[in-house]
């Protein structure tokens, strides 16, 4: 729904099993992996994708670290692994680094789950 229909095409679809999370989103302010969740399950829940968390132009402090130091190889699950990140220091603010191994568990075929670490802790300090 959310790529195909709405057109919101920084949610990517992996795994379809709610393994991978490239498909996470926001509901409610929840990182949720949207792969599994049928669209009649939401009703007025608030559903934020990727192309939500900038406001006025300006990137989130987690996109910013992303870009910052370059985290990104091939990038699909991206989207994905900023969704749990942002979603992770809401209810953290300084995660230790078991909050952060406890939160991320997207799967990244590239490996750059050092730099996500780095990411999520220099967003945090920001």
């Amino acid at each position: 729904m959310l790529r195909e229909q709405l057109g919101l095409t920084g949610t990517k679809y992996g795994c379809g099993i709610a393994q991978c999370g490239s498909c996470t989103v926001h509901i409610d302010g929840v990182a949720t992996r949207s792969c599994q969740v049928p669209v009649n399950s939401v009703g007025n829940r608030r559903i934020v994708t990727i192309e939500g968390l900038a406001a006025n132009g300006r990137l989130n402090k987690i996109q910013k670290a992303w870009v910052d130091l370059d985290v990104p190889q091939c990038g699909y699950c991206q989207s994905g692994m900023i969704m749990a990140a942002t979603a992770l220091l809401a209810t953290k603010p300084n995660p230790t680094d078991a909050d952060i191994d406890a939160a991320m568990t997207n799967i990244c075929r590239c490996g750059t789950y050092q730099q996500v670490r780095e990411a999520i802790r220099g967003a945090a300090k920001a």
